[in-house]
């Protein structure tokens, strides 16, 4: 099912350039969907991360990679996605942009066996969403209107081991590790006096260079 008006005047111009109209034509009536369809929910389903991009008032895009644990991005029906904003570093730059454009994208991926899955949506942010009962540590909940979804071609994924999930993914009750960066030195008077009080207990404050070296070494 083909979706109006899915292409641009500069993309339609660049498929002419390169000849390749009748392929995007193809392809936009083959893969591009208004609704989230049963293997597009399994696959966003079973992933823990995925890159947002989002656009500032301004005009300037970003892009953040978000990671939870399994499902938590949650396909609530067939054209709405949802997903929780957990503590960063304090700059809201992703939620922020949300709150003034609305539009995002997200960009799917698995590395071991090589497929992704873009997703553009529209999108609010609130504090007082019942969803913030099942992410612990939630600062917000991000709920998405779907507007396009597709496959797209894997064939530059450079194939990755998984590892495991990082360690500041928040517990079943909220509770994760003092991230290293927070431990800073000059950065002290800056943060948010419940962050002061924990870096504090755990009696590690730490330089900006030591910081890069546990950085460069994958000790954070």
């Amino acid at each position: 099912m083909s979706v109006v008006n899915f292409y641009t005047e500069d993309q339609r111009e660049l498929q002419d350039q390169f000849g390749t109209r009748r392929l995007a034509d193809a392809l936009d009536s083959a893969i591009i969907r208004q609704r989230v369809d049963d293997d597009h929910r399994a696959f966003i389903e079973a992933s823990d991360f995925f890159f947002l991009s989002t656009l500032s008032a301004d005009g300037w895009p970003t892009v953040s990679y978000k990671g939870g644990g399994r499902g938590f991005v949650r396909v609530l029906d067939e054209t709405t996605l949802a997903f929780p904003s957990f503590d960063g570093n304090g700059m809201y730059l992703s939620m922020g942009n949300i709150r003034s454009t609305a539009r995002i994208g997200m960009l799917f991926i698995d590395f071991q066996q090589p497929h992704r899955l873009r997703v553009q949506a529209t999108a609010t942010i609130t504090t007082d969403d019942p969803l913030m009962m099942a992410y612990p540590g939630a600062e917000l909940i991000v709920r998405a209107r779907v507007e396009h979804v597709f496959v797209n071609c894997p064939r530059y994924i450079h194939p990755h081991e998984r590892a495991g999930t990082s360690r500041y993914v928040p517990d079943a009750s909220g509770e994760a590790p003092v991230p290293g960066w927070k431990k800073i030195d000059f950065l002290q008077n800056s943060l948010r006096q419940d962050d002061q009080e924990r870096v504090a207990a755990e009696g590690e404050i730490i330089s900006q260079d030591e910081y890069g070296a546990n950085l460069r070494s994958g000790r954070i």
